[in-house]
């Protein structure tokens, strides 16, 4: 009887992981950076194409190695140039990767996980429940994918990526290993050579992984904040309830202020209307953020169904807008991209096979909520 061998997946592995499989295999550690730029500026994951490896090397890479992204299962554009894939990762679930272009800038909103654990009451990817963390090969194959579909290579100064958000499907910080291994690559110039700058991990406040971060990594910070108080935000952002603004923000300053630079926090908000989006949620929230040093983005709901939630009318985003940047805060208000391809904001779905049952529950309620409408309509 024999036993299969388990190959490494080069595609996730930092610089010095890849050093050190080097190593192990009896190779000098040079080798790291030949096959990594093959893998990642030129999106080779074939090892006979690595051309300045020799072919005993290759052989042997061959036999315990290989490159390998997750499977692509569509690829959607939007009429204003939004690209959407739906890739498939090891678990069986899919998730989704989205290309935004704007100008000169071209920002590729990356998963980190199948579905997401935290239950955010706006979020469709939410409802779907959580089935797995993604490896640190599937994070970066999102990138690997979306690049070597624009035929990119990134030592050249027109790459049609430039921005890379964690901010896709899933939480971050909840797959801080895998993650904090992907972002290297994403800066790493034997990687994609994008500033750290330019890489964003977005959080909806895990407080212990925030202050663990600047341990490890110096990208940017965005905090989901979308509540100016925590008796909404606990409705809105469950997690809340176990780590409150107070001790939210202050972990944020703290993670700042260790980059030892004049960078400032992102603040992202979701209007949802009627809920807040009120003048007097404008007025808390220039309270909380008085002395944060801060960018702020407003996102207007992006509606999927049976959400409860509706999008403000333009006239009541202008005046929160209006409101916050009369206090002195740099606001913008973020442009609706993809809609048509359901690669909006808070429309990521994917089909997630749920461990935690909550697509489950969140069908039966919204089939009762119709029943109940429907009988309502009835009487009436």
């Amino acid at each position: 009887m024999t036993t299969s061998t388990v190959k490494t997946n080069l595609l996730g592995l930092t610089q010095l992981e890849m050093e050190k499989f080097f190593d192990s295999i009896g190779e000098k550690r040079f080798r790291a950076g030949q096959v990594m730029k093959w893998i990642h500026h030129l999106g080779v994951d074939d090892f006979d194409a690595m051309t300045n490896v020799s072919k005993a090397l290759r052989d042997k890479l061959k036999a315990i190695a290989e490159v390998r992204g997750p499977e692509v299962v569509s690829e959607d554009i939007s009429t204003d140039g939004t690209r959407k894939w739906v890739v498939r990762v090891a678990s069986g679930s899919c998730v989704e990767t989205v290309y935004i272009p704007q100008g000169k800038r071209g920002t590729l909103c990356v998963s980190s996980q199948a579905g997401c654990a935290l239950d955010c009451s706006f979020c469709s990817t939410g409802k779907q429940g959580f089935n797995s963390n993604l490896t640190a090969a599937e994070v970066i194959g999102q990138v690997w994918i979306a690049n070597k579909s624009f035929g990119s290579i990134p030592a050249t100064a027109d790459r049609a990526i430039t921005n890379v958000v964690m901010m896709g499907m899933g939480e971050p910080l909840l797959n801080f290993d895998n993650v904090v291994a992907a972002m290297h690559l994403m800066m790493d110039d034997l990687g994609y050579g994008i500033s750290k700058r330019r890489v964003t991990l977005s959080t909806s406040g895990v407080v212990p992984m925030i202050d663990e971060l600047s341990k490890h990594i110096d990208v940017s910070l965005a905090l989901s904040l979308h509540a100016p108080n925590d008796a909404l935000r606990n409705q809105l952002v469950p997690i809340n309830k176990k780590y409150p603004l107070k001790m939210l923000l202050e972990s944020c300053q703290r993670y700042m202020s260790s980059l030892g630079e004049k960078r400032v926090l992102t603040i992202e908000y979701t209007l949802l209307k009627d809920i807040n989006d009120k003048v007097e949620h404008a007025v808390e929230m220039i309270e909380l953020l008085k002395n944060i040093p801060c960018k702020i983005n407003l996102i207007p709901f992006n509606p999927f169904p049976h959400s409860g939630y509706e999008r403000p009318s333009n006239n009541a985003i202008r005046r929160f807008q209006d409101q916050l940047h009369h206090a002195g805060f740099n606001v913008t208000v973020r442009t609706t991209r993809g809609e048509d391809i359901d690669a909006a904001c808070g429309q990521l779905v994917g089909q997630v096979l749920d461990r935690t049952r909550r697509s489950e529950r969140y069908i039966a309620v919204r089939e009762l909520n119709a029943e109940n409408d429907m009988a309502q309509n009835a009487a009436e």
